[in-house]
């Protein structure tokens, strides 16, 4: 599997991956990467049936996402690297972070959760999804929940974009994603977890809650947790700026 990145920075500077939410692409960083600068070797990455990468038959496993990343990594000639992930991208994360932990160097888990539940929704979804042969169906639903109402109302043109990126995600991909967040479980997995973590959620997010990153926060040892408001799921689209900040002061890289 050889996922789709994006490479930005110097190649001397600390790599720090960034993995994207069901349904999204690398362009959903656009903003917080413009305000990392040059500071950080940057990887953006679509996971496997999500953006430009490919989508094989499904059905795909949390360590079937995780191993395509520990192969991205090999392809790149990257021994460890901090590694920020959203939603789908956020879990991800965290299983690196417990099972390949020699790899992973900082983590940040962004508006994700260890164990989503609802996994009645999520198969409803994904038929859904591969019964229409797209996104369009649960389009205007899913990208309202991406960020808060106010936000939406006056940067019509960022809903504009995250709608079109959400349209453009491969049916197929897209309802074997699903499948990945309806059987996850890693609660088990976040005692083991050593990288120092930090946990972002969002206060208005009705996709994952902030419980969810509260309760992360808790398990994982030694991690912080921050909560932003206003904003839904998807921080980097609504707050990019405070989002560039965290990830910065956690990987003590000056602003």
């Amino acid at each position: 599997m050889r996922l789709h990145r994006l490479v930005e920075g110097p190649p001397d500077a600390a790599p720090l991956l960034l993995g994207n939410s069901l349904g999204t692409d690398v362009s959903l960083w656009d903003q917080v990467v413009a305000r990392l600068g040059d500071r950080v070797r940057v990887v953006r990455l679509d996971h496997r049936g999500q953006g430009s990468s490919p989508a094989p038959p499904g059905p795909y496993d949390i360590a079937d996402l995780g191993h395509d990343v520990v192969a991205l990594l090999d392809e790149l000639e990257i021994d460890r690297a901090a590694f920020c992930g959203v939603s789908l991208g956020g879990m991800v994360a965290l299983w690196l972070a417990a099972h390949v932990p020699d790899r992973v160097e900082r983590l940040v888990a962004c508006c994700t959760s260890a164990q989503p539940g609802s996994v009645q929704d999520w198969a409803e979804r994904a038929a859904v999804v591969r019964a229409a042969g797209s996104t369009a169906t649960i389009a205007d639903a899913v990208v309202a929940r991406w960020v808060t109402g106010r936000f939406a109302g006056e940067h019509p043109e960022v809903i504009d974009r995250l709608r079109a990126m959400l349209l453009s995600s491969p049916a197929a991909g897209y309802a074997a994603c699903c499948g990945v967040i309806e059987r996850l479980d890693l609660r088990g997995d976040l005692g083991r977890i050593r990288a120092p973590t930090l946990v972002i959620a969002g206060e208005q997010d009705a996709s994952i809650p902030p419980d969810h990153g509260e309760r992360i926060a808790q398990a994982v040892p030694g991690a912080r947790f921050a909560l932003l408001s206003p904003a839904a799921h998807l921080p980097m689209a609504e707050r990019p700026d405070v989002v560039a900040g965290l990830i910065l002061e956690h990987l003590e890289v000056p602003e």
